[in-house]
């Protein structure tokens, strides 16, 4: 893979993270999981790039979240959408995901985890996490159409700093 700068990116990250959804994945070379997310964002925060990501903490990859300080958030094209529904509906606790959906982990120099297939990838260091909090909630619609037992728990909120970009090495950036 082929680190670029952040200020190099020219995606669209509100349609990559909506539309075209992430993969997070955390844990070490020996144990980790994926999972499929489209909840998410980035921008700019205590003098760095960042991302912000939620995870329920009833889904399989929290606890990796939880135990390493490091996470990638792995963009594969709208291509692999089979992967993504398989690694957003299934739990690694069940399944071997990475087995199932073909994918070919690489392991960055931190220890991170993305996979050959991701054209974009955002290997991350977290900064902040704090759980969701139903007494926050200014619009309460919202609670009662994501939050419940049909949709699940709160979620905990991510607040990670982007330290490396990383690209396919045949990617064409501006040289």
């Amino acid at each position: 893979m082929k680190e670029i700068r952040v200020n190099e990116l020219t995606d669209n990250l509100f349609e990559a993270i909506s539309k075209e959804w992430m993969l997070v994945t955390a844990g070490t070379k020996e144990k980790f999981n994926t999972m499929t997310a489209n909840w998410g964002g980035t921008g700019f925060l205590w003098n760095r790039p960042v991302a912000f990501i939620f995870i329920r903490p009833e889904r399989y990859t929290f606890d990796f979240i939880e135990q390493n300080d490091y996470l990638t958030l792995s963009f594969l094209g709208e291509e692999h959408k089979e992967v993504h529904k398989i690694c957003g509906s299934k739990s690694g606790r069940d399944m071997d995901k990475v087995k199932a959906t073909g994918l070919s982990p690489l392991f960055t120099e931190n220890g991170s985890i993305t996979f050959e297939q991701a054209r974009l990838t955002f290997e991350c260091k977290k900064l902040y996490a704090d759980l969701i909090k139903p007494e926050n909630f200014i619009d309460n619609s919202i609670t009662d159409r994501w939050y419940g037992e049909s949709h699940g728990g709160f979620h905990k909120m991510y607040v990670v700093e982007i330290v490396n970009v990383l690209l396919p090495s045949f990617a064409n950036t501006h040289e």
